[in-house]
């Protein structure tokens, strides 16, 4: 390391005070000795790119008066996957499985805020079968309670809670495993579709979504045992990443952390889809506007999200054999999909029909999946209550089989301009903890 020009300043910036470059390696003591000769503590630093709690990529550009963080500048789009463009080029249906690896943490999330839009665009919402409504609805509300672990577990883990992390993991791993039993994939499901979704729950279902069940009620309880009144926590939380409801409002900020201001808004509620005034359940808040509030928060959430999920189930006992996918064969795509006795594949009713009955049904399987449906021309935008916040889909049709434009708003990527506010005049120790309120998973953000 050695003091130099700065090599990385635009045409026209001037180096303000010295500037350290890593030359092939060297002792950081050096560069402290001439730091400490020129009686200067001022330091800017590079967090990253790395990881700091953000489950993602994420570079932070820091200066510091000694511990004293004086100003923070978040940079972005190390995770960018160009996914929005991608959706350009692939059909109305394939758009859900470029959207579920977004946010990964969430998919289910992302999978519903798009297929809403794309259904409002059709004119269908009031088409889409109440069974595949309350599939959507359960999947949701267990994929808030998988995305709130991973955000109570991973920033527990930052701040050293390691037992927090550990746990929050052993429960989202139940709950992985029967979003496995139902799409066939523990993440990026691609399951949501426009019309409702891609296939019925399996048989044991139910059996399995009540042992979920039992397992979260058993071990839930231990998150606020561990932490609630935890005073080293509470020491590393309270306080930290401090954000009032103005600030809130005045960047866009929504969920966990928006609540935790004491303002109760929510889109299940204030604005709800999927039929959820139809279900009985309350929005947490906290009156702290920290990071110990937002903890708090979520934690309380999960619970809520529990107590939808019985109702859910109790549902779908109820409606087993129902249809899940919109009874309009333009648009049900997958068509009848169902497994074979095998295991694997379509099931031979169906292949027999379009194979060795119907040349209709088969031109029209084919176009179907290759072509894809038509989508009236206009643009929809939906916004739903991801664990994260605010999440809405921006869809545009030309009239056409592909979107002419969509565009998703994460909620991460408006959170994450609230660095500045959440970390300056605080300790240089304390920014991983107010990184990890706010929850942003880079996918999401960068897109």
């Amino acid at each position: 390391m050695s003091q130099t020009t700065d090599f990385y300043a635009g045409s026209g910036e001037t180096a303000e005070g010295a500037v350290y470059t890593a030359m092939g390696g060297g002792d950081f003591t050096s560069i402290a000795a001439e730091q400490a000769a020129r009686q200067d503590e001022t330091l800017v630093i590079n967090m990253g790119p790395q990881h700091p709690s953000t489950h993602g990529v994420l570079r932070l550009m820091v200066e510091c008066d000694g511990e004293t963080v004086v100003s923070i500048r978040p940079g972005i789009g190390f995770l960018h996957t160009g996914i929005e463009k991608n959706m350009e080029y692939r059909n109305w249906t394939q758009g859900t499985t470029f959207v579920t690896r977004m946010d990964y943490v969430a998919p289910i999330f992302n999978e519903a805020a798009y297929c809403l839009s794309v259904e409002r665009l059709l004119g269908i919402e009031d088409q889409i079968p109440q069974r595949a409504t309350d599939i959507r609805v359960l999947m949701m509300e267990l994929c808030r309670i998988a995305s709130h672990l991973v955000a109570i577990g991973t920033g527990g883990m930052e701040i050293g809670a390691l037992t927090v992390m550990t746990i929050g993991f052993r429960e989202r791993e139940v709950i992985l495993d029967f979003f496995e039993a139902v799409t066939g994939l523990r993440m990026n499901h691609a399951y949501i579709r426009p019309g409702g979704v891609a296939n019925d729950l399996p048989e044991n279902a139910i059996s399995q979504l009540r042992d979920v069940i039992g397992w979260l009620e058993k071990h839930l309880p231990e998150y606020a045992d561990f932490c609630n009144e935890n005073p080293i926590f509470k020491g590393r939380m309270c306080g930290i990443g401090y954000q009032d409801l103005t600030a809130c409002f005045a960047l866009g900020v929504t969920g966990p952390m928006l609540r935790s201001t004491g303002y109760a808004w929510d889109l299940r509620k204030q604005q709800p889809y999927c039929g959820y005034e139809t279900y009985d359940f309350d929005v947490p808040t906290w009156d702290t506007s920290d990071s110990y509030g937002r903890f708090r928060v979520r934690l309380a959430e999960m619970w809520e999200s529990l107590k939808i999920v019985k109702q859910c189930t109790d549902r779908l006992e109820a409606s087993t054999g129902e249809p899940v996918m919109v009874d309009d064969p333009k648009i049900a795509w997958p068509a009848q999909l169902a497994l074979g006795p095998d295991g694997q594949g379509n099931s031979h009713e169906h292949i027999k029909h379009i194979m060795g009955e119907s040349m209709e049904a088969l031109i029209h399987h084919f176009k179907l999946v290759t072509e894809g449906f038509r989508v009236p021309a206009g643009q929809a935008y939906v916004p739903i209550e991801s664990p994260k916040g605010e999440l809405g889909c921006h869809v545009v049709s030309d009239g056409g089989t592909r979107p002419y434009r969509a565009h998703m708003r994460d909620p991460g990527f408006n959170h994450l301009q609230s660095v500045p506010i959440l970390c300056e005049g605080g300790m240089l120790a304390d920014i991983v903890v107010a990184i990890g309120s706010i929850d942003p998973v880079m996918g999401g953000v960068d897109r």
